[in-house]
Formats: structure tokens, C-alpha cells, sequence
């Protein structure tokens, strides 16, 4: 599986060196799940690792303008990445019956890159969409590092997090900044608006003693513990 490197450690907090990731894959079942669980953390990433390579794989929305949507946003949240995105075509709340389709995707993605780091919903998420990608990915990427990201919803499922992506104040409104501008689709929601943006990354930051943060369950990690010279 694989590892970063320990930085640093401040507060009780072990800081990890994202200058070993060379490559990410972004999995999302929806357009714009990716940026509202991960967009911060893709920022940070990109600003540490210039050339950075993206490959982000979304069920949903093919074809529509949420796709046009999402092909903007993504390269928006990955400054200086080269940037791959791939949109599905399988119906908004039907991935259940479209198992194989998604499962081939996954297969096909992993054919062509070896990710540092995996990006996707939690699988305890109570979406069936996201909670069915989420149960795929280690079936598919057996080895790697795999952060699962939360999106909050009325189905109220957010629980304990195990991971923290710290997001400075700037960083933070990067990102709502970014989601409102590229997501136009999606303001008329209830919930998709900045109190709800910036008010989670603030418990989550209460969490783990920073301002802002992005948070992931965490299923497995390999630490490499030996010294370094």
C-alpha cells in the first residue's frame, strides 16, 4: 500500500510530505461530489506538487452540463495538474443496476495509472450511488492509499472521521469560491451554499486543532517508520 512520508509533527498532529505523490485518481459518483469532498485537498496537493497528475473518474452526468460543469472545476481544483477526466453516463440514483459498467470503468482506469493516492465517497455514505463506488474501489485498487471523502446530506450520516486534510482560512474560500462559480447547476439547493461549505471544514478543523480542514475515513495505511538519512 502506499505510504507518505512523516514531516512533521506540531500540536499532536503528524504532518505527512506530499512530495512523493506524482499521481492521484478522483473518484466521484456524481459531477461536483469530487470538489465538495475533496477540493481542498486537491489544491493543496497541486500547489505542492507542480505537474501533478489527475485522473478523475465520475459516473454521472455525461453528456449533460454538468459534465461541461465538472471538466471546469476540475481543472480550477487542479492548478498546473495535467488533468484527465473521464464522465460516465449511468443515471443519478441507479448505480445499483449498473454495477459491471462501473466496475469495468474502475478496471479500465487502473490499467492506465498507478496512483499515489485514491480519492473517493465514504462507504458508509448514505447515498446507494456513493456508497456502491466507495465499495468497488478496493476491489480494483488493492494497494493503494485510499482516502474516503464525506459530503454532507439530509440523510445525516456524517460520523467520526479518521483522516484531516488542515485547509488555511485563504484555502478554505478558495474552495467555496470555486464550487459556487463552476457548479451553477446546483445553487438553487438547500444545501449547497457557503454557510454549509465552511461550516463543516470548521468542525472538522475544531477537530483536529486547525482553523479549517477537509475530512476522510481512513481504511488502511502502511507507515514506513525507519529512519531516514
Amino acid at each position: 500500500m502506499g505510504a507518505l512520508g512523516t514531516r512533521t509533527r506540531e500540536h499532536g498532529v503528524i504532518g505527512l510530505g506530499t512530495g512523493g505523490v506524482r499521481r492521484v485518481v478522483a473518484l466521484g459518483a456524481h459531477c461536483d461530489d469530487i470538489a465538495i469532498g475533496a477540493g481542498g485537498t486537491l489544491l493543496t496537493l497541486c500547489a505542492a506538487n507542480p505537474g501533478l497528475r489527475v485522473d478523475a473518474l465520475v459516473l454521472s452526468g455525461g453528456g449533460t452540463e454538468r459534465e461541461a460543469e465538472e471538466r471546469a472545476a476540475l481543472a480550477a481544483f487542479c492548478p498546473g495538474a495535467d488533468v484527465e477526466a473521464t464522465v460516465l453516463k449511468l443515471p443519478d440514483g441507479r448505480f445499483p443496476s449498473h454495477w459491471e459498467e462501473a466496475k469495468n470503468a474502475l478496471e479500465d482506469l487502473r490499467r492506465r495509472t498507478d496512483p499515489d493516492l485514491v480519492l473517493s465517497p465514504r462507504t458508509a455514505d448514505a447515498h446507494q450511488d456513493h456508497r456502491g463506488l466507495a465499495s468497488l474501489v478496493p476491489t480494483v485498487f488493492r494497494t493503494h492509499l485510499q482516502l474516503e471523502y464525506e459530503i454532507a446530506k439530509w440523510d445525516g450520516d456524517l460520523a467520526k472521521p479518521t483522516a484531516y486534510v488542515p485547509l488555511t482560512p485563504e484555502l478554505a474560500e478558495e474552495k467555496v469560491q470555486l464550487l459556487q462559480e463552476h457548479y451553477a447547476s446546483q445553487r438553487h439547493r438547500p444545501w449547497y451554499d457557503r454557510e454549509a461549505f465552511l461550516g463543516l471544514a470548521r468542525i472538522r478543523g475544531i477537530e483536529c486543532g486547525q482553523r479549517y480542514a477537509e475530512a476522510f475515513d481512513l481504511k488502511k495505511l502502511t507507515l514506513d517508520l525507519t529512519p531516514k538519512g
